[in-house]
């Protein structure tokens, strides 16, 4: 775009820019925190569950819920949420019950082996925030300015796709 374009045409694009970096941003930051994740996993010895697995662990914490919440939750695409609920069942992290009313829903909890997971991760991020505001990396209003940010954004997308249909 040339420099005499219009003032809008030299704004568009320089936020479209900025929109694309953020986009590729947030993707990196997602890959990044399974790996940081994995990374925990493998320094205390914990193999056998994967970062998609313990985050699911992680989010489920105290409640009891399907599969379906998982899902509709959005945080697991790209991950087969059925598939992670068998294993962690049969591995022993969850307990899982058909409900009562619909038969083809079933409902998990953690077990105690579930909540040792949970509680892996819950430190870990812990640790993280006490870094990142004790290093200055970002202070209370900035995590809330990218929050707010990011919850904008997700609306906006939602609204996207509700209006599709």
């Amino acid at each position: 775009m040339s420099i005499h374009a219009p003032l809008e045409q030299r704004t568009d694009a320089g936020f479209m820019t900025c929109y694309l970096d953020a986009l590729a941003l947030v993707e990196r930051l997602h890959r990044l925190l399974l790996d940081v994740i994995k990374d925990e996993f493998e320094r205390v010895g914990v193999l056998e569950v994967n970062a998609v697995q313990a985050l699911l662990l992680f989010n489920i914490g105290d409640n009891e819920v399907t599969a379906g919440e998982l899902k509709s939750r959005g945080y697991y695409q790209g991950s087969n949420v059925s598939y992670n609920l068998k294993k962690l069942v049969e591995m022993g992290y969850m307990h899982h019950q058909r409900c009562e009313i619909d038969r083809r829903s079933v409902r998990v909890r953690l077990t105690q082996k579930g909540r040792m997971i949970r509680d892996v991760v819950s430190a870990l991020f812990e640790r993280h925030a006490d870094g990142l505001q004790s290093r200055g990396v970002i202070e209370a209003q900035g995590i809330e300015d990218i929050t707010f940010s990011l919850r904008r954004v997700e609306r906006y997308w939602t609204d996207q796709i509700r209006y599709i249909y």
